[in-house]
């Protein structure tokens, strides 16, 4: 008897359409669940009676959803996006405490600092205004371009802050760059779902898929989850794919 338990495992291969850079197989890590539809338009023909005298099926769409929790820009990009990817990444820096000291402080990665994301006072929890000219009680500035160097109100030296800013750090981790495409473009991929319980195989492989949606999700007190779905067809050879199991 072949049952089968558990989540299996789910790989997927480039191999069509707009590729990224290097085609990669990947496997989804930490899969939660998968799902794989066969859904046909059933045709009915009913004569004057209530039962249906007739049967014939249609069109058949093969769907794919599950979830996985490694948050894997690689795979993303090669098996979603499909577009160009350097190294190197842009970092929040969220909250950085600051004490004022006269009018103006410097943040900890000013050599990299990209982009200005607002000033908190942090006794009062109040936003500060970002303003262009000389600031006021409550006010800030930056310089233009942006370097990392904030200034304040001499009335307001003393007061603490939170500071948020994005800077980028070319040793670490990668950059996906997400430019506009023509409709239509996207990364094609061969996917195989299988698994293995009490020494009985079940295996299914789709020579032909397009993922039509990747979740990043955020939960409070919990992991992040994301959520897949993908359809497949035929490739060249006309052939949906195979199915690989144990006889019971």
């Amino acid at each position: 008897m072949n049952i089968q338990f558990g989540t299996g495992v789910l790989y997927g291969v480039p191999n069509a359409g707009n590729l990224a850079a290097n085609p990669t197989p990947y496997k989804l890590g930490i899969l939660q669940e998968v799902s794989v539809e066969f859904k046909a338009d059933l045709k009915k023909l009913y004569g004057q009676k209530q039962m249906t005298v007739a049967r014939a099926r249609g069109k058949i769409d093969v769907t794919a959803k599950g979830k996985f929790a490694t948050l894997d820009p690689n795979l993303l990009n090669q098996l979603y996006f499909g577009q160009s990817q350097a190294a190197g990444m842009t970092i929040m820096a969220s909250d950085e405490t600051a004490t004022l000291v006269g009018t103006s402080v410097t943040v900890a990665n000013a050599a990299t600092a990209v982009t200005d994301f607002g000033v908190i006072n942090a006794d009062t929890g109040q936003q500060l205004t970002r303003v262009t000219g000389t600031p006021a009680t409550g006010e800030y500035s930056i310089a233009d371009p942006f370097t990392g160097v904030y200034t304040f109100a001499s009335a307001d030296s003393g007061m603490n802050v939170f500071i948020s800013y994005t800077y980028t750090d070319a040793s670490r981790g990668t950059t996906i760059t997400l430019t506009n495409q023509l409709m239509g473009y996207a990364p094609e991929f061969r996917s195989f779902l299988f698994n293995q319980f009490r020494g009985r195989i079940m295996g299914l492989e789709l020579f032909s898929c397009t993922m039509g949606s990747i979740t990043i999700p955020t939960k409070q007190e919990d992991f992040w989850i994301s959520d897949i779905n993908f359809d497949a067809g035929v490739d060249a050879s006309d052939t949906l794919g195979k199915i690989y199991a144990d006889l019971s």
